[in-house]
């Protein structure tokens, strides 16, 4: 436990920076994604690239901000599930030790 603690300390654990893997779902999503995009700007004009990479950029930031509340929201669960665990309340059941 304490080999976790301090990884987490000195910011050695950054869950952030995995990358993905090759031939997954997710790889080719990320690659339709980019393709689209890429097409898409090239076809319309100056000011509406503008607008484009507005928008794709406000998209990344709600995903980012998305994926941060999820991942507190989810740290907060499992920390709530631990702590239920510690519990000594059995119910209805009894502890003859």
């Amino acid at each position: 436990m304490r080999k976790i603690l301090e990884d987490l300390y000195f910011g050695n654990i950054v869950p952030y920076e995995k990358r993905i893997t090759a031939d997954s779902e997710l790889r080719h999503l990320v690659k339709r994604a980019a393709d689209c995009e890429t097409r898409l700007a090239e076809q319309v004009n100056d000011a509406e690239k503008q607008i484009l990479d507005t928008l794709i950029s406000t998209q990344h930031e709600i995903d980012s901000t998305m994926a941060r509340e999820y991942f507190i929201l989810g740290f907060r669960l499992g920390v709530r599930l631990m702590t239920e665990c510690m519990d000594e309340d059995d119910g209805e059941l009894i502890d003859r030790r």
